[in-house]
């Protein structure tokens, strides 16, 4: 049975196609998992679907009685509100069902007694519904979800606008899960997730009886929680059966088949050419020619296969720094309160630590405290000689209405145009997106133009916030081997462990460190 049909899709932005005659079913039970490099328009095929965007043409069903659940990548919570406030809200309609409920009974009390059995008749079903929806436990299961992911950590009485990015994504994505609705639509859910509520998501999906479509570059987690695999690329959506390393196999052999189809067709096309040459001329072959003629005039021709950019990142060593670059003394990192106990800990050159724990015990803050962004709360650190350092920050809070272009040429005046244009080529962007203004790009375009400019400056110390959330699978293995490669340290936060395996020699878990209880 399906649930969604989408016929014929076709949008694009000025010149640019975006999807091309795009098809797409969605049966029940499905656990479908969206892919494709950043920029190829997986974002706007969940705008069309839901509704937040209209398609050039083509058409999107959805079945009766579907309620969609959507979490996207600019989803906003109301400011001034607690985490409980906006998590209460996924039960509003049962709220609305108790408040209709209650005014039946009120009615009873005016009404002849064959109005009042309708009443009755009305109160039971609503009743039934309130009793099977769980509505008069409504504050355990708020309690269980939001622990399950993590919010129990932070406080359900805090305010929303008191919370970091990832936090926020959290308090989103617990409210869509207790929406508990009949489609699950997830854009980059494990993004700001930490391993062990990435862990209780995933059980969370395996066991989720209706349909869901995930947006993921995090293939563990594609291979662990879905069974169809849709590919989207050069403006065309193709259906795979199987997880991400099936998908794989069958979109190499897919390939090796069209370059095979497209070079024996130009073997064809090279020898009908050459026999026309030879013989349009001569009056006794010149029939022969004109058929050839016709026969390549008729023929389909295979376009060439052709790989979409590929990004390329190395980092640029500066020069060496003394043999200690970090010393901490009795540290205490923390804002209005401290974080962490006192900290000691140094760091040599060379050295390439990680640093991993649940969101919201401090590790973005001890980042910014090291880098001096922000002062300790008790404490200092002392620096060596000849640090050159760069910085990727995991967000770009600002509503930035820079073009790509202008993001990198203001951090960079003395790069001339083709200079500017040709560093963020060489990051994956096509002229596109160098043209686009930063707000409007892909959440894996906008990392590409930020770490573009960190690439920009000599380092002997790199450190990355979260570099790897939003990347595609190729951008984050190219950022893999150029870690691999830097010469200088690196301080690196990160929730993939899959991700800095190869490079990484020390981890450091802030949950030995922290003053909260976890």
């Amino acid at each position: 049975m399906s649930v969604l049909d989408v016929k014929n899709v076709t949008h694009g932005f000025g010149s640019r196609s975006i999807l091309e005659d795009v098809s797409f079913r969605l049966l029940k039970g499905e656990h479908v998992a969206l892919i494709g490099a950043n920029g190829e328009g997986k974002s706007t095929f969940l705008n069309i679907i839901t509704g937040t965007l209209m398609p050039d043409e083509g058409t999107v069903k959805w079945s009766n009685r579907v309620s969609v659940g959507y979490l996207d990548q600019h989803s906003a919570l109301k400011a001034g509100t607690t985490i409980r406030d906006n998590l209460r809200l996924a039960f509003d309609d049962l709220f609305a069902l108790e408040k209709e409920m209650l005014q039946a009974y009120e009615k009873m009390a005016d009404c002849d007694p064959d109005e009042v059995d309708k009443l009755m008749e009305d109160a039971s079903d609503i009743q039934n519904i309130l009793d099977s929806s769980g509505f008069y436990i409504i504050d355990s299961k708020i309690e269980e979800v939001a622990q399950g992911l993590g919010l129990s950590d932070i406080s359900l009485d805090k305010l929303v606008n008191e919370l970091s990015g990832g936090q926020r994504t959290k308090v989103l994505l617990t409210k869509l899960l207790l929406q508990n609705p009949t489609i699950l639509i997830l854009d980059e859910p494990t993004n700001y997730l930490d391993d062990i509520h990435i862990d209780w998501l995933k059980r969370y999906l395996q066991n989720y009886e209706n349909a869901f479509i995930l947006v993921s570059h995090d293939v563990p987690f594609i291979n662990s929680v879905c069974n169809i695999i849709y590919h989207v690329e050069k403006s065309q959506l193709t259906r795979y059966v199987g997880n991400y390393e099936e998908f794989q196999r069958l979109y190499e052999l897919k390939k090796e088949q069209q370059q095979k189809a497209y070079d024996k067709q130009q073997k064809e096309i090279d020898k009908l050419e050459d026999f026309i040459a030879r013989n349009k001329a001569r009056v006794a072959t010149t029939g022969m020619a004109k058929s050839r003629m016709k026969q390549l005039d008729k023929m389909e021709i295979i376009d060439r296969p052709r790989d979409k950019p590929k990004p390329i990142f190395n980092f640029r060593y500066s020069r060496a720094a003394s043999k200690y670059l970090i010393d901490a003394k009795d540290l205490v990192i923390g804002y209005d309160e401290p974080l962490t106990q006192p900290l000691n800990f140094h760091v040599e050159h060379g050295d390439k630590i990680a640093i991993r724990g649940v969101n919201g015990l401090g590790k973005s803050t001890l980042l910014k405290t090291i880098l001096g962004i922000i002062p300790p709360v008790a404490g200092k650190i002392e620096y060596g000689e000849n640090i050159d350092s760069g910085y990727f920050e995991q967000e770009d809070m600002s509503d930035n209405n820079r073009t790509a272009l202008e993001e990198l040429w203001n951090a960079y005046p003395s790069m001339s145009n083709h200079q500017v244009r040709s560093e963020l080529a060489k990051c994956g962007l096509t002229t596109e997106h160098i043209t686009s203004i930063m707000k409007v790009l892909s959440g894996g375009e906008n990392a590409k133009v930020r770490l573009c400019k960190v690439l920009q400056q000599p380092l002997n110390l790199l450190v990355l916030d979260e570099p790897t959330n939003h990347l595609d699978v190729e951008a984050k293995d190219e950022l893999a081997r150029a870690l691999k490669e830097f010469k200088g340290t690196i301080i690196l936060v990160s929730h993939e462990p899959e991700f800095y395996s190869d490079f990484i020699y020390n981890v450091w878990n802030i949950e030995d460190w922290t003053t909260k209880v976890i």
